[in-house]
């Protein structure tokens, strides 16, 4: 398969609103060693790119400027090196950037099959929140069967699959979310008991509970000291993102007495190898999962990449429940 030479795409033109999403035309990009091109069909929307559009998440030095982190779609090139994929394998894949286009570059490392029973549209929701929940929730919350898992932001994308995989591993799932519906949706995709943090005190209900072993948290700010209080002892609080910012008080004297582990992380930055290992472990361990219908990717709407800049209205209204993508091709 030849390439084109250019191709649309969706481009940040300034820092700002979604406004600042426009179509232009760019070069396809050519695959280096170990890299292979993706004919995209479907590019996911995630709480990253909106951060990159509003100038405060600059991709790194070496990946495009132009926004997407993950996609699904046809393999339509392969550099040197690369054994694993050929030209018009169905695939999706966790991105450097660059997935608001019609061809996308990455490594094949960080690529994985499409699951048989999904579309393209659904697997296109599966690289970033499934690559985020499972080397934050499993490899450094070493949650574990049995054990009681706190996910915040149950109806969101990070949330439905955190909520899926934790049940599908043998963990008492419990989740917060800021409505009926959503609490709802979360309670249908397997937590036990999904808390309105509108009108309820999680950190009640957990300490009930006898208190959350892992915690998986994207709010920061105030709900730092909160999570203490809520683990139990020897448990793990997993910061993944600060809506509420990053900098708190904390009393460092429970975090001791308790043998609490406070940890996080930012997938992006990681290097070429730490993402290569979580896709490993995905291949082995989650994708039968998917392929055996035990889990499911949530979709919540589907927007045409000239609208991306409705989709990432739609997102910053935490009105949805679930995954957000762009139809690419």
């Amino acid at each position: 398969m030849s390439l084109p030479k250019t191709m649309q795409a969706v481009e940040i033109t300034q820092p700002g609103g979604p406004e600042v999403l426009q179509v232009t035309e760019r070069p396809v990009p050519e695959p280096a060693v170990g890299q292979i091109v993706i004919k995209v069909a479907y590019a996911g929307v995630n709480r990253p790119d909106a951060l990159q559009r509003a100038g405060s998440y600059a991709p790194p030095p070496d990946a495009s400027d132009l926004p997407g982190l993950e996609a699904s779609g046809h393999v339509a090139a392969v550099g040197p090196g690369v054994m694993d994929w050929a030209v018009g394998d169905p695939v999706c894949a966790l991105l450097p950037g660059g997935g608001y286009a019609e061809y996308v570059c990455t490594f094949a490392a960080h690529t994985l099959p499409v699951p048989k029973p999904l579309s393209l549209g659904q697997a296109a929701c599966l690289p970033e929140t499934f690559f985020t929940v499972w080397s934050n929730v499993f490899m450094r919350g070493g949650l574990t069967a049995g054990e009681r898992f706190l996910v915040h932001g149950g109806s969101s994308g990070i949330g439905t699959t955190a909520i899926q995989l934790a049940k599908a591993f043998g963990a008492r799932v419990f989740a917060t979310a800021g409505s009926q519906q959503k609490c709802d949706a979360s309670e249908a995709l397997g937590a036990l008991r999904a808390i309105n943090y509108r009108d309820e005190d999680f950190v009640q209900i957990l300490r009930d509970q006898g208190g959350a072993n892992v915690i998986l948290d994207m709010v920061g700010g105030g709900y730092l000291p909160r999570n203490v209080k809520a683990l139990a002892n020897d448990g793990r609080l997993v910061q993944i993102a600060f809506l509420q910012g990053p900098k708190v008080e904390l009393n460092f004297a429970h975090v001791m007495m308790r043998r609490l582990t406070i940890t996080g992380s930012t997938l992006r930055p990681q290097s070429e190898i730490a993402k290569a290992r979580i896709a490993d472990a995905l291949r082995r361990q989650v994708w039968p999962l998917l392929a055996n219908g035990r889990i499911a990717p949530v979709m919540d709407s589907e927007f045409e990449l000239a609208d991306a800049a409705k989709a990432h209205t739609r997102m910053e209204s935490s009105d949805h429940i679930g995954k957000i993508v762009l139809k690419v091709s």
